[in-house]
């Protein structure tokens, strides 16, 4: 079902090709049709800067293309005023009756309204955790838990067929490190210098005895073998559980091992090598990156036949492609910056198209904050504080909406005192007491058996101000979900929801929904009460898309 905005810019793209086709106006109809709404409620509904862009083609005045184009929508039925402004912008205002409809496209749409269509057809591979499985996922973990989560999201509402994928670093010499350390607590030995520390080692070893009896007879490296792989089993299974905990799934846990063993690396290397990239000197292979930008070229194999992380990443890559996925986002931490050049320089030496096929999203640090310190250390690894530890002081929806909330690109702070508070200085508990707030005010509305049918439903009751101030913002959900999937930012999902909780707060304060003393219910009430159901709709739909529960009662 096109939403408002879509048969309103439809609506002026029909109007320019009339305007073209008789004459008054020379050119071509633009594909977008760019809408935006005005802060000052004056200046209408929606306006749109069109006339400005199609004026030098035509070679006339933007004013004047303003008129033309104005003149063609006054005879459109949903429309109540077209005017113009400044330079040549025209402004629009719908007929309250139009504008109200909308109601009933959202609840007749329910879970489905603000999906889009853009990216339909579209295969997009989306790797946001990329860990060893030798301890517990850390707060850098946490914020692309929540995040990569979020956007998976956000892009299969607008179409995308999504795969979530959790990157397994489980070769190279941590997990050798990490195997010795699980081995020397079990035997009372001393942990190896640059091992791992931390109670959750002890409760590995504890573990990995408790399962494998007869474990700490073995000798030598099949002992040591046996203790790595046992424990890489365990923490795996427990960062999926605190994955799950986190309301963050995963599709495909993938094992680098896997690239090695299976022979991908060699393969990659080889599809590399056809292409004209790889090159060989003095017994090392590397690829030639800086053909495609990238600062300096890439070593994929040692002269001393030992392969690199970078041999992995380039076959990693390749094993995507020929999986069919069309795009290719990493989301990756602070310190990897360097990766955006040397990826999507791969992606141009396996003939891909690295603007397109490839993205890179970087993620900035997580401070948290508690009675004014920073907290540093974990209970269970000794070193930065744990998901599972994040979670435990605030709740999985505070954790999950704070740290969705701002741009990666940029550091954040988590203040654990403002998140455990009931009040709207806590943004998620400022959008969910929004939901349960209209949750309340419709089960007080049955127990006085208003009607919340939309056969019922009259939109010319719709007249007031702040009901068309939260009507303007429930019609632009479906562009901000579009928005957010087009740049890869789900914090637009819950800024837009701070802003549609006060517009809803407001029309709450302002018009009674309820009526009062011995009052008879009304077809104002009704439409009101109706108004109430398809922003409660608006809400759980946004707090869907950020993993965050919509409460029926706070």
């Amino acid at each position: 079902m096109p939403t408002q905005i879509e048969i309103l810019e439809e609506a002026i793209r029909a109007a320019i090709t009339r305007a073209i086709d008789g004459g008054t106006l020379s050119g071509t109809t633009p594909d977008v049709i760019k809408l935006e709404r005005p802060k000052d409620r004056d200046h209408g509904d929606y306006a749109t800067s069109i006339a400005l862009q199609l004026a030098k083609p035509a070679g006339m005045n933007p004013r004047e293309v303003a008129q033309i184009i104005a003149d063609q929508l006054s005879a459109v039925a949903d429309i109540s005023k077209v005017e113009i402004a400044g330079p040549g912008f025209i402004n629009i205002t719908l007929n309250r009756a139009s504008q109200a409809a909308l109601v009933q496209t959202i609840i007749t749409a329910k879970s489905d309204y603000g999906k889009g269509s853009a990216l339909t057809g579209v295969k997009i591979n989306l790797e946001f955790i990329s860990a060893n499985p030798t301890g517990p996922l850390h707060l850098g973990h946490t914020r692309w838990a929540a995040v990569g989560d979020a956007l998976g999201r956000v892009l299969t509402a607008a179409g995308a067929k999504v795969t979530r994928e959790f990157y397994i670093n489980d070769r190279g010499n941590q997990m050798d490190l990490f195997g010795q350390s699980v081995e020397a607590v079990a035997l009372g030995n001393a942990v190896p210098e640059n091992g791992y520390q931390g109670e959750y080692i002890k409760d590995l070893a504890q573990e990995v005895v408790a399962q494998n009896s007869g474990i700490k007879e073995l000798l030598g490296d099949e002992r040591f073998i046996a203790f790595r792989e046992a424990a890489y089993k365990l923490q795996l299974k427990d960062q999926q559980r605190v994955l799950e905990t986190f309301n963050t799934h995963f599709d495909v846990w993938f094992s680098e091992r896997s690239l090695h063993d299976q022979g991908a690396v060699e393969h990659g290397m080889e599809k590399l090598r056809a292409k004209g990239h790889v090159f060989d000197v003095d017994g090392a292979v590397w690829l030639r990156t800086t053909d495609y930008g990238d600062d300096k070229d890439r070593v994929m194999t040692k002269s001393d036949g030992s392969l690199t992380y970078f041999a992995s990443d380039t076959a990693y890559y390749i094993n995507k492609r020929e999986r069919g996925f069309d795009i290719c986002i990493y989301m990756l931490g602070a310190d990897h910056h360097g990766y955006i050049g040397r990826l999507k320089a791969t992606a141009a030496c396996a003939g891909d198209d690295p603007t397109y096929n490839v993205e890179v999203l970087i993620g900035q640090l997580v401070k948290i904050m508690e009675g004014g310190e920073e907290v540093k250390l974990s209970k269970r690894a000794g070193t930065i504080i744990t998901l599972e530890e994040l979670v435990e002081k605030v709740g999985v929806d505070a954790a999950r909406y704070t740290l969705i909330r701002y741009p990666v690109d940029t550091p954040m702070v988590m203040d654990i005192d403002v998140l455990k508070r009931n009040t709207n200085e806590n943004p998620v508990y400022y959008v969910q007491y929004a939901h349960a707030r209209i949750a309340a005010v419709l089960r007080n509305a049955q127990e006085l058996g208003a009607s919340l049918n939309l056969s019922d439903f009259d939109p010319t009751q719709l007249v007031h101000d702040r009901e068309n101030e939260l009507l303007g913002a429930l019609a632009e959900f479906p562009r901000i979900v579009a928005s957010a999937a087009e740049f890869r930012e789900p914090h637009r999902i819950a800024r837009y929801l701070e802003e549609l909780a006060g517009t809803y707060h407001g029309f709450y304060n302002d018009c009674r929904v309820l009526p009062m003393g011995d009052e008879e219910l009304s077809a104002l009430h009704t439409a009101r009460l109706l108004l109430c159901t398809a922003t409660k709709q608006v809400v759980h739909n946004g707090l869907e898309l950020l993993g965050v529960s919509a409460p029926e009662r706070m």
